[in-house]
């Protein structure tokens, strides 16, 4: 039987404080998206802790908004905050786990959950800034050809690092293409009618 993790905080805790540190709606919303893709791969792997996995997910760039311009501490700003919000070493621990590769002095990640949470955060954001692109705006109709595209195409949403990806999928020891069907699935398990990462909606 897995080990019961506890995130020392419930998902509503989780969320007002990442709305307390986090004003724009697009932050918001990757912070759910990574949220539901987490849980998506909780089912599977340890659905005893999809709770646990979900508030990594939730509050994994809890910090960024307000510290974009130091991305060598990103997550070292927000384990302070989590502390103090009741969070606990494991749920800090897991969220420091995907900005290891900017900051060695992280901890890798070592988990299957943090290998996908590394793996599939950078992802999840460049199959949402590719479905945008799409006439149908939705991830329903998406699949690993039109994503294989999108990652060559490195002008394209330049700001996700293929870098990260391809390191995610090594970690969890699945070739890319497993990587990328996987977690289109997770996100149309979640987001069937809409865009996560619509700009519109976000602007509501």
């Amino acid at each position: 039987m897995a080990e019961k993790l506890s995130a020392g905080m419930t998902r509503d805790e989780a969320f007002a404080l990442l709305t307390e540190h986090n004003k724009d709606a697009f932050h918001i919303e990757h912070g759910e998206t990574v949220e539901q893709t987490m849980r998506y791969f909780a089912r599977e792997f340890d659905p005893e802790n999809e709770e646990f996995w979900g508030v990594v997910g939730l509050l994994h760039d809890l910090d960024w908004e307000e510290h974009a311009d130091d991305p060598d501490n990103h997550t070292i700003y927000a384990a302070k905050d989590i502390e103090a919000a009741g969070g606990t070493p494991e749920l800090i621990r897991a969220i420091q786990s995907h900005t290891s590769d900017w900051n060695t002095s992280l901890p890798a990640p070592e988990h299957q959950m943090e290998k996908i949470l590394f793996a599939t955060e950078e992802l999840t954001g460049l199959i949402g800034a590719a479905v945008v692109m799409r006439p149908s705006k939705s991830v329903m109709d998406f699949n690993v050809k039109s994503l294989k595209k999108k990652f060559k195409d490195k002008r394209f949403a330049a700001g996700v690092s293929r870098d990260v990806i391809r390191s995610g999928a090594e970690k969890l020891g699945w070739e890319l293409d497993e990587l990328f069907a996987r977690t289109i699935e997770a996100m149309q398990s979640f987001a069937p009618d809409r865009d996560t990462f619509g700009k519109d909606e976000a602007a509501e």
